[in-house]
C-alpha cells in the first residue's frame, strides 16, 4: 500500500528543540508499529509509546512492537528547504492483519513510557492482508519532510 508522508507528533519536535530529546536518525533504533482502527491519533499529546501500544495490532506474522525501519537516510533539498527522512519500505510477509495506523517511535529505553512516538500514518480506512504481503511503501519524497521557512 502506498503512503503519504508520516504526520509529526508535537512533543516530539518540542522535545527534540527544546533539548530534552536528541535523535541521530541514521543510527537510531527506529522502528514502526501497526494499530487498529480504535486508535484515536492525539497528535498534540501523545508521546510515548505507552500511549499507543494499547492499540498494536496482532496476527499471524506480525510479532509485538513492529519492524525496525532499515537504510535511514538523512537529505536536504537547498531548493526546496525541506530536510527529509526516509528509510525502506517495509514488510510483513505471510502476514494476516488488519491495522488503520502505523506509529514510528524510537525504540531506545527499557519501558514504553521511554520510547517516543515520532510520527504516525493512518491509511485511512483499514488494511488488510491474508497470508500475503502487508507492506508499508513510504512516498517517494521520505517519510517525514520538515520545510524550513
Amino acid at each position: 500500500m502506498a503512503v503519504v508522508t508520516a504526520h509529526v507528533y508535537a512533543q516530539f519536535l518540542k522535545a527534540l528543540v527544546s533539548g530534552s530529546y536528541s535523535l541521530n536518525w541514521a543510527t537510531a533504533p527506529i522502528e514502526v508499529m501497526l494499530l487498529t482502527s480504535s486508535y484515536v491519533p492525539d497528535q498534540d499529546n501523545h508521546q510515548f509509546l505507552s500511549d499507543v501500544e494499547l492499540y498494536e495490532v496482532s496476527g499471524t506474522g506480525y510479532t509485538a512492537g513492529g519492524q525496525a525501519l532499515a537504510n535511514k537516510t538523512v537529505s536536504y533539498d537547498a531548493v526546496s528547504n525541506v530536510v527529509v527522512l526516509d528509510a525502506d519500505d517495509v514488510s510483513w510477509p505471510a502476514s494476516t492483519i488488519t491495522a488503520r495506523y502505523a506509529v514510528i517511535y524510537d525504540n531506545t529505553g527499557v519501558s514504553s513510557s521511554e520510547k517516543r512516538l515520532l510520527g504516525y500514518v493512518d491509511f485511512g480506512q483499514d488494511v488488510s492482508s491474508s497470508a500475503g504481503d502487508f507492506r508499508i511503501i513510504w512516498d517517494s519524497s521520505g517519510i517525514f519532510r520538515i520545510s524550513v521557512q
